[in-house]
């Protein structure tokens, strides 16, 4: 279905607040449907309104959520650089040497993943092409593989003892920690996120029970109302709403 920016949403539901204050200004107004008296009406702008707020709330943690992952795994990079070379300075074999710097080329492979940018403050219904939760959910996952290697294989050389606590053997795992933290927390947030765009879908645009098409119905009361002609049923006719298309 061709999506409605966020602009388009929030500019259906104050269209909707304009046409219930024309039907408070009928006093005539009175369709035997429930669902479109003035009370009805009312309680859906508010829920319309609940919805929309959910979705801004859940996209600043979301953006929060990237953010702090960026800010984690930028460290990520030169640190295992660091670890590296203790690891030759300790005077380790040159295979152990050559099979730290192998996971380590691999992961600093990965440096692309460092470029990921936070969703634009007013995206549409979906993130930016490239920055979806399964694409960049792989890459973040491949860089925690290979940093888990890294200490892993540091962890069986007893002469890796750096004196600098923060590439130290206790450091390195914490970090890993810190990622593993930071990573879910974006595929968590961005969970609630889509979820909160469903509830707003549903509050807007269901067939049934949505705020377009009882807004539309509200105009065909009306224009049975006073009449096609009539100054009332222009009055509501020039509100427009945006609906889904199927």
């Amino acid at each position: 279905m061709p999506a409605i920016n966020e602009t388009g949403h929030a500019k259906n539901v104050a269209n909707f607040e304009d046409l219930i204050n024309f039907c408070t200004s009928y006093p005539t107004y009175n369709p035997a449907s429930t669902a479109l008296s003035v009370a009805s009406l009312s309680t859906k702008l508010t829920d319309a309104r609940t919805a929309l707020n959910g979705v801004i709330a859940a996209q600043t943690t979301f953006n929060n959520a990237v953010n702090m992952r960026m800010s984690a795994f930028a460290e990520l990079f030169p640190l295992c650089t660091r670890a590296v070379n203790a690891l030759e300075a300790a005077g380790a074999d040159a295979e152990t040497v050559k099979d730290a710097r192998t996971i380590n080329r691999k992961l600093q492979g990965q440096r692309a993943a460092k470029a990921d940018t936070p969703p634009p403050a007013n995206p549409g219904d979906t993130p930016p092409a490239g920055k979806t939760i399964s694409a960049s959910q792989q890459s973040y996952d491949q860089l925690m593989e290979h940093f888990a290697k890294l200490i892993n294989l540091l962890t069986t050389i007893p002469a890796y003892a750096p004196n600098e606590t923060d590439i130290n053997l206790t450091a390195l795992a914490t970090k890993l920690g810190v990622l593993q933290t930071t990573n879910s927390a974006v595929s968590s947030t961005y969970t609630a996120w889509s979820n909160s765009r469903i509830s707003r879908e549903e509050t807007l645009y269901n067939q049934l029970t949505g705020l377009v098409p009882l807004a539309i119905n509200v105009k065909k009361y009306i224009k049975s109302l006073f009449g096609a002609g009539s100054p009332q049923y222009e009055q509501v006719n020039s509100i427009n709403f945006k609906t889904i298309r199927p």
